[in-house]
């Protein structure tokens, strides 16, 4: 893959997946009141979640992500509402976070788990939550059994670890976490801030690569992402786990 075309695509969308602060607030409200907790925000992408969670504790965020364009529009975002006290970007991948064990009170990850793998994460994540603490992602995950097969093949080809929502929580108990709670995100939250501006970028990018083979497939890619979504969403979708890592 041509990174340079894949972030020339994605480049000054809202988000850079499925989300609305609605969501994040109805996740955050899921856990108990923590006094000024510590929150890490793992692959935070341009950050919209990550002022929104500023907005709902008195707490401090380190926000990470590895594409220095996003982390940019993030501290545009964090000077704007005045976050700069409380919300820390860094340019850092998940596969190589260096902070100490039992760093923070909340790992919050808005559609960045299925990088390192919902399991996987679950697993190497776990040792920076604090005893107590919480962990709270989105994941794809089928909505109902027996997809039809032109969505399930897309699937399997592009994330073939997307699961049931029971599989997952019998994984969440596996890794050792108490669950606190779950929902899947309704439709509106892949199209207003996502899936609606990138479909408006691809047009104008068909125009400017009409001469590159490899960009025009990746083109062709992301809205066929688009028009499997549109056609089939009611079998599958981001459903956000909010658990909890025991004190033992």
């Amino acid at each position: 893959m041509d990174w340079d075309i894949f972030f020339d695509i994605h480049k000054d969308l809202p988000r850079q997946g499925s989300g609305r602060d609605e969501y994040t607030q109805k996740a955050f409200e899921m856990i108990p009141p923590l006094q000024q907790p510590h929150i890490l925000d793992i692959g935070c992408g341009p950050g919209l979640q990550t002022i929104k969670l500023a907005k709902l504790t008195s707490g401090s965020i380190i926000a990470i992500d590895i594409h220095q364009p996003y982390l940019d529009q993030l501290q545009q975002h964090i000077k704007k509402e005045n976050l700069t006290d409380r919300i820390t970007p860094r340019n850092l991948s998940m596969f190589t976070m260096d902070f100490p064990e039992e760093s923070f009170d909340i790992i919050w990850a808005e559609g960045s788990i299925f990088i390192v793998g919902f399991e996987q994460g679950l697993k190497q994540w776990k040792k920076y939550i604090k005893k107590n603490g919480y962990l709270a992602v989105h994941e794809m995950t089928w909505l109902k059994d027996n997809p039809p097969q032109e969505i399930k093949q897309y699937w399997n080809q592009v994330y073939p670890a997307i699961s049931t929502i029971e599989k997952n929580l019998e994984i969440i108990k596996q890794c050792g976490y108490r669950i606190v709670g779950y929902f899947p995100l309704s439709e509106d939250a892949w199209w207003e801030f996502y899936y609606d501006p990138l479909e408006k970028r691809l047009q104008t990018l068909r125009s400017k690569y009409k001469n590159n083979p490899e960009a025009l497939e990746m083109i062709k890619e992301e809205q066929k992402e688009i028009d499997l979504y549109r056609k089939h969403n009611h079998w599958y979708g981001s459903v956000f786990y909010i658990m909890q890592k025991p004190s033992t």
